[in-house]
């Protein structure tokens, strides 16, 4: 049977996805340059204040992207698409430039620079999806395949790139990273010009952004996020303190990676019977009761298990996320939208990973896990709770 015409695929979808998988391939060239170059070649105590060093770096470029960013990509036609082709062609020079300043103070605004201008592409990228399918049902899936790409261009680049570093350094990867982005110029280009959509909300619009359904998602996403960081530094640690070799954090990241890629696989599936808050709560519940069964039997089995169910509730809880928004929140408002909650979520990535990095030697792993465990589970009843009693005060509403 002949697919319906209302039905069929916007021709800038997959020029979107090609844009999205070289930006994900340049970000994985430059994180194993990074983790090279501030943390995994130096113990734990030279290690501690480089991390915080770079996690306070993380946070600027969403200060800036937050109240500016946002109403520029709204306003200018075509600006999410110029946005994109513009954060290609800063890292691919800002990569040359670390690759040059590898050893010296001026590596870290470059990667401050490199950092804003990737979570620029972020926010024009989550803005550029809802022009780019036909209705709201379509979104959950659009923002799976793309999330499904961005997982699978990791799984493929990451090896690429650790075997270079390993057969020459940093610089080598940071260099190969400059030409991926200078690639991902052309694919910019390619995208669609989305609409221009000038006019500020109205009081109505305004009051859509503030609905319960957004704030609510928003929060659990933050959390979900916070959890994140915070096991991303729970883990090193703990390998680090218990001189386990550098493969074993690889073989972690792998197991998150995976994760990743089951919770862009599986949210489509559960859009089709859940709605979008139902998928949230499970994304935070199913990783707390893992990380409370890992918390009893702390190892290296237990290290991957959690980190692999954290990955897939993150990435089935952000897909949701983003549904909830391209759903409720005016479009008009979407880039200052996208733009002020990632700014929110990177906060909670750094300030989860601040809690075991500002501990002497690193938290321990098995409190850290209990320590997971009952934050995720807090958060998972009590959003459930909120939607429960936001549905029961307005039942009209969705």
């Amino acid at each position: 049977m002949s697919r319906s015409p209302e039905r069929s695929e916007p021709s800038g979808f997959p020029r979107l996805a090609l844009a999205h998988a070289t930006s994900v391939g340049a970000d994985t060239l430059i994180a194993v340059a990074l983790a090279g170059s501030i943390f995994f070649n130096v113990s734990a105590d030279s290690a501690r204040p480089k991390v915080l060093l770079y996690l306070a770096i993380t946070m600027v470029p969403f200060a800036v992207l937050a109240p500016v960013l946002g109403p520029a990509l709204d306003r200018t036609r075509g600006g999410r698409r110029l946005m994109v082709s513009l954060s290609a062609a800063g890292r691919a020079i800002l990569c040359l430039l670390m690759a040059k300043h590898l050893n010296s103070i001026l590596f870290y605004p470059e990667v401050f620079g490199s950092l804003a201008l990737s979570k620029g592409y972020t926010v024009a990228k989550s803005s550029l999806v809802p022009a780019m399918v036909h209705n709201e049902t379509a979104l959950v899936e659009a923002n799976s395949r793309l999330a499904l790409i961005a997982v699978l261009t990791g799984l493929v680049v990451a090896p690429i790139a650790a075997g270079l570093q390993a057969l020459t350094d940093a610089r080598w990867v940071l260099r190969l990273a400059a030409a991926v982005n200078t690639a991902g110029i052309v694919t910019a280009f390619r995208i669609p010009r989305a609409e221009r959509t000038a006019p500020p909300p109205d009081p109505t619009e305004q009051a859509e952004l503030r609905a319960a359904s957004i704030r609510l998602a928003a929060t659990s996403m933050a959390v979900l996020r916070a959890g994140v960081g915070f096991l991303t530094f729970v883990v090193a640690f703990s390998l680090k303190r218990l001189h386990e070799p550098s493969w074993l954090f690889g073989l972690v990241i792998a197991a998150g990676a995976a994760g990743g890629l089951v919770g862009a696989i599986v949210a489509p599936q559960l859009r089709r019977r859940f709605q979008e808050e139902t998928i949230l709560v499970g994304a935070l519940l199913l990783p707390a009761v893992i990380a409370l069964f890992g918390a009893r039997s702390f190892g290296r089995p237990s290290m991957a298990i959690v980190a692999g169910a954290l990955s897939a509730g993150a990435a089935a809880g952000r897909l949701a996320f983003d549904s909830v928004v391209q759903r409720d929140a005016p479009e008009a408002a979407r880039g200052r939208t996208f733009a002020r909650f990632e700014t929110h979520f990177q906060l909670a990535w750094v300030a989860g990973a601040f809690v075991p990095v500002i501990v002497p030697g690193g938290l321990p792993g098995r409190p850290g896990f209990l320590l997971l465990a009952l934050g995720l589970g807090f958060a998972g009843l009590s959003y459930f709770a909120a939607i429960r009693a936001a549905h029961a005060s307005s039942p009209t509403r969705r």
